[in-house]
């Protein structure tokens, strides 16, 4: 119960930081949000610390599938240099269903995911539930946070 509830304080302090102003759907911003939304996947997946440095927040917070405990930007960049030590790699990464909510310089993504790893010379494919939340900053959206479950 205190996850959620503590997910929730996370979420809507996020929504009021973010400035309450219009964003037009032709804005060129908003075609950028699922490119840099994605590129922060495989960044992560091959260590790009190049990109992940561009497009996370400072203060990101991560909350992965079957984790206990929540990242930090040096856990997410640990991690990431993790996996692709292990021999870990990402083959294809797809979000079937995506829902945005824009607030000015932020925005929040929902979305189903589906990603396909090569480990130990096997093939694993995972699926699940993302909620994401960016700040443009810097001339890209950079992830400030997400939170990913299995969906069921």
């Amino acid at each position: 119960m205190y996850s959620i509830r503590a997910s929730f304080v996370l979420l809507f302090a996020f929504l009021a930081a973010c400035a309450a102003k219009d964003f037009s759907s032709d804005d060129p911003r908003l075609a950028r949000l699922a490119s840099d939304r994605e590129a922060v996947w495989w960044a992560w997946f091959t260590n790009d610390t190049t990109k992940l440095h561009q497009l996370l927040a400072d203060q990101v917070v991560a909350i992965n599938m079957g984790d206990s405990t929540w990242q930090d930007r040096a856990s997410v960049l640990s991690s990431a240099r993790e996996f692709v030590k292990s021999g870990g790699k990402l083959l294809r990464v797809s979000f079937p269903r995506n829902e945005r909510q824009v607030f000015g310089d932020c925005a929040v993504l929902y979305s189903t995911y589906e990603i396909e790893l090569e480990q130990n010379g096997q093939r694993i494919v995972q699926r699940g539930r993302a909620t994401e939340m960016f700040i443009w900053k810097n001339g890209v959206w950079q992830n400030s946070g997400w939170h990913l479950d299995s969906g069921s």
